[in-house]
């Protein structure tokens, strides 16, 4: 088959009520970069971009990760289901050594965590939510 058989995923999108903010919520947890043209401004310039539309990119170029600012959020209930989470980010870690720290990480970044299955025998994880209340994970990535 040739790469025309299928389009790419270019990036996922999570829409935000604070795009600058959120944006800097993962950029911080996966030492992702802006797309360039997407830096913040200066102290005391104007910000179009952050409250428009942004793009971290993973220093090798891809993946990406854009946000997209919005008027109104209803954030995800999860593990109710009064609002569906709609989408979830996974995130893998190599071992429980790496869990633990990014489990640290995560919380000081301002997530807020919904599960920790930290434990389990089997799948290693925590459920967070970001700061716009997006539901992700972190675990152990299997063999």
């Amino acid at each position: 088959m040739t790469d025309a058989a299928f389009p790419s995923l270019q990036q996922v999108v999570l829409d935000t009520t604070d795009a600058r903010a959120l944006a800097g919520f993962y950029r911080e947890l996966l030492g992702y970069e802006y797309r360039a043209g997407d830096e913040p401004p200066p102290s005391g310039e104007d910000d179009p971009a952050g409250r428009d539309w942004l793009v971290l990119v993973h220093p090798s170029g891809s993946p990406r990760i854009a946000f997209q600012q919005v008027a109104e959020l209803p954030p995800p209930t999860w593990p109710d289901s009064a609002t569906p989470q709609q989408l979830h980010l996974d995130l893998t870690v190599p071992d429980e050594r790496s869990l633990a720290e990014q489990h640290r990480r995560a919380l000081s970044l301002g997530a807020r965590l919904l599960l920790d299955r930290s434990a389990d025998p089997v799948e290693r994880l925590y459920v967070y939510a970001d700061p716009d209340g997006h539901p992700f994970c972190i675990f152990v990535a299997q063999g």
